[in-house]
């Protein structure tokens, strides 16, 4: 802990209020050795790396990049000599500082190495007076990152491809105000990003998979919007009688489905960025560019605070309410500009195993062994067996019995009667269920099947408090 009587360092008394997320700074460090402090503004603070050898210039070099503590925003401007015996003690100089567009920014704040490496990984597009470029962090190993400078340096004004979306963060939304914070139903469907370029189509899943095959029906929206070139963030829908997205038609769609795009973010129109414009600007244009389709639905903004927000959700029987700051830029990735509430509790978990049924199910699938990736492996979240349709547990077997493995996937041993006729299969298939209740110990009592999530990779699984 600094100290502030001790360092001319910025030490806030109070957390400072959220930013932009779009700032950065390199600070160049003159410690017991020459380095450079890399800061990226997010979620009310400067994540931040020591690179020894400051950004690469160059696509053919990567240099080494340490993961450090978050600093608080005032530290981006901060100048001046550190006092011997206080941590960093040297001085410290302003190198670079600009903003910033994210692709993807997979949380770095995760050091366990939980997942091979693989969940630590950041690209940006800086604006810089010394330094523009599209750079790629990738965690090699705990606090230790590589920095790429990326070979693909796009024309200004290029149409973005790729792009991860933006998350909101679990919280309450009770007391958030109109002034500050727009309020939308949290909806029932799957999340992708749609990138169309004058007739054609690209959709692309929040794993970044694409998935324009799986939904052909999209390309009506593609002859729409033909004129255009537009990338836009929503999700795809099957509405019910009632209008309101189901989650099972999704799942169950036969080919003549009515599938429809609910589209509630504007990220780049024939030629313009978007990504650092205002959401209230964005979401102004998005409403013009809506008129001029008939496959694509702008879901409607609710009016008053966010506690009548969530009140009018629960009467609707909508899954939640996502708040989104009026100000906020477009940041892909997990942000606190973004918040949601959920009306119930679900939680996406990784099939670890099968348990044959009784009865009229003797030959089938009676129940699933759910997990949630942790560091040092899956743990066990227990079972799941009701909720299914007859057509989605013959379609599970199908899934399931290729994946069949002789050794649990769970990182402690199962029961004896956890165990007992279970089928354990190889973790890769995500699913969603809703549940009563949470143990101390992690398992989820009373679960009702909600499906499979072919729109997700295991990555993206977390524990969901919400």
């Amino acid at each position: 802990m600094r100290d502030p009587t001790r360092t001319p360092e910025p030490v806030p008394a109070i957390k400072p209020g959220a930013g932009q997320d779009n700032s950065f700074v390199i600070q160049e460090h003159h410690a017991t050795a020459l380095h450079y402090d890399f800061r990226l503004e997010r979620d009310g603070v400067l994540v931040s790396w020591a690179v020894p050898k400051n950004l690469p210039l160059e696509p053919s070099v990567n240099h080494l990049a340490v993961h450090t503590e978050d600093h608080p925003l005032e530290y981006g401007s901060f100048e001046g000599t550190i006092p011997k015996g206080e941590y960093g003690a040297g001085e410290v100089t302003i190198w670079d500082s600009g903003t910033y567009d994210t692709e993807k920014f997979i949380d770095p704040r995760d050091d366990s190495g939980a997942d091979g490496g693989q969940k630590g990984e950041v690209i940006v597009t800086l604006h810089g007076k010394r330094i523009t470029g599209r750079y790629a962090l990738i965690r090699t190993n705990g606090k230790q990152w590589l920095v790429h400078r990326m070979k693909d340096q796009r024309p200004a004004g290029s149409m973005p491809v790729g792009l991860a979306p933006m998350l909101p963060t679990t919280g309450s939304v009770a007391g958030l105000t109109a002034e500050e914070w727009a309020f939308e139903g949290k909806w029932d469907g799957y999340r992708l990003i749609l990138e169309c370029d004058r007739g054609q189509l690209r959709a692309l899943a929040r794993s970044g998979r694409d998935v324009t095959a799986e939904f052909p029906a999209l390309q009506r929206l593609a002859h729409e919007l033909s004129d255009h070139r537009v990338v836009l963030d929503g999700e795809v829908v099957v509405p019910d009688h009632k209008g309101l997205p189901s989650f099972a038609l999704l799942q169950n769609r036969t080919p003549g489905a009515d599938i429809r795009f609910w589209a509630f973010d504007l990220l780049y129109l024939d030629g313009k960025s978007l990504l650092r414009t205002k959401y209230r600007d964005r979401r102004r244009l998005l409403e013009v560019l809506v008129t001029g389709t008939e496959s694509m639905t702008v879901p409607q903004q609710l009016s008053g605070d966010g506690a009548a927000a969530l009140a009018y959700s629960q009467d609707q029987g909508w899954e939640g309410v996502v708040a989104k700051r009026l100000d906020s830029t477009y940041v892909p990735g997990r942000t606190q500009s973004w918040i949601k509430a959920k009306n119930w509790s679900s939680q996406e978990v990784v099939i670890g195993g099968w348990r044959k049924g009784q009865g009229g199910r003797s030959s089938g699938i009676g129940a699933l062994l759910m997990g949630i990736p942790v560091e040092g492996g899956l743990r066990y979240a227990g079972r799941v067996g009701t909720g299914f349709t007859e057509r989605e547990l013959s379609s599970l077997k199908e899934r399931l019995e290729p994946l069949h493995r002789a050794e649990s996937p769970f990182d402690a041993p199962l029961s004896t009667v956890e165990a007992k006729d279970v089928q354990f299969v190889e973790p890769v298939l995500v699913a969603e269920v809703r549940y009563g209740d949470r143990t101390p110990g992690g398992i989820l009592k009373h679960s009702s099947w909600r499906g499979l999530r072919t729109d997700k990779s295991v990555r993206d699984v977390e524990l969901d408090l919400g």
